[in-house]
């Protein structure tokens, strides 16, 4: 792939978040760009072959996935199926490492709090006061009048003050603004189910977003907006200060804004996803945000985020079975 064709493919599926970010569901495409699409796309013999088609409006019918041959003792999940009973029980292969890994593919850091150096870790009883004391000044914040002004709650962050493993999202949504916690929509649904999957619960990692506050919707306007970078550099600090007190062995950024947020800068999360970046000397991990998953319902990007979990669990030494690497490989 030439680095014109991706730097427009990074272009184009930021675009496509920024509008998925504005609450749009659907982008009309004339039959004669799909044309010129896909015949430009095929020549690229390093592109993995994959159908283009229009976007279907919300009424049309969408594919579903064939059956599974007879005896497989394997299930595919249709486009509008629901997640199955844990992340891996859709798709299971035989025992097999994954592919190997590309090189570290360090970006540059624009975020100033990046590069400043860890703390001493805090005694378990002064810990706790700390930890207890940053919850109730993030919870009184009121520096962004405006998501003050719209906000139900403020999501400070759930889990284990102790966690090896730190998620990052972006920002809470109609549901967590709601119930005061991050992950709890459709979307978090997935992640816990992620998380079990690498068997782990909830309640012993930490979950966090970079904006504490769900960004305002002009006019009240349904669905959800990206966080601006000046939001994001007011409430950065807040989570600087948990991961202070945290001090996990890794951090897993959920999505393109994540990574923006602690690190600064704008680069497509299809270029750093699976790729280490490091975050004050703490290993980061960029990969899909679940909600990514839940748009794009197929075996081969599950595949790419649980190869990415594979490289954190096997990061701080959990043990991972055949059966794990085996998730969502294909027959």
């Amino acid at each position: 792939m030439s680095a014109a064709y991706r730097q427009l493919l990074d272009a184009t599926i930021a675009h496509l978040e920024h509008l998925d970010a504005q609450g749009v569901r659907s982008v009309p495409v004339l039959p004669a760009t799909l044309a010129a699409l896909t015949k430009r796309s095929a020549p690229a013999a390093s592109v993995p072959a994959r159908a283009i088609a229009p976007v279907s409006s919300p009424a049309s019918p969408r594919p579903v996935a064939p059956a599974p041959t007879p005896g497989a003792e394997r299930r595919l999940v249709s486009p509008r199926s629901a997640e199955p009973e844990s992340f891996a029980a859709a798709f299971e292969g035989d025992a097999a490492d994954f592919a190997a890994r590309p090189a570290v593919v360090p970006i540059p850091t624009v975020n100033p709090l990046a590069d400043k150096p860890l703390p001493p870790r805090l005694d378990p009883a002064s810990k706790v006061l700390a930890f207890a004391a940053l919850q109730q000044r993030v919870l009184a914040c009121q520096q962004c009048s405006h998501l003050v002004a719209a906000r139900h709650s403020v999501v400070f962050g759930v889990g284990d003050p102790d966690a090896r493993i730190l998620f990052i999202g972006e920002a809470p949504g109609a549901d967590e603004d709601l119930a005061g916690e991050p992950f709890v929509g459709r979307a978090g649904e997935l992640l816990t189910k992620i998380i079990g999957a690498m068997g782990l619960g909830r309640e012993s990692v930490y979950i966090a977003n970079i904006l504490k506050c769900r960004p305002d919707m002009p006019g009240g306007a349904p669905g959800n907006r990206k966080p601006r970078p000046d939001e994001m550099a007011t409430c950065n600090p807040w989570l600087h200060e948990q991961i202070d007190l945290i001090q996990p062995e890794v951090l897993v950024a959920l999505g393109s804004t994540a990574v923006e947020g602690l690190l600064g800068g704008t680069v497509g999360i299809t270029r750093l996803r699976g790729k280490w970046q490091s975050y004050r000397g703490i290993p980061l991990m960029p990969t899909y945000h679940p909600a990514y998953l839940l748009r794009n319902q197929v075996i081969s990007e599950k595949r790419k985020v649980w190869e990415d979990m594979l490289e954190v669990m096997e990061k701080i030494g959990l043990p991972i079975s055949a059966r794990q690497r085996g998730y969502f490989l294909n027959p």
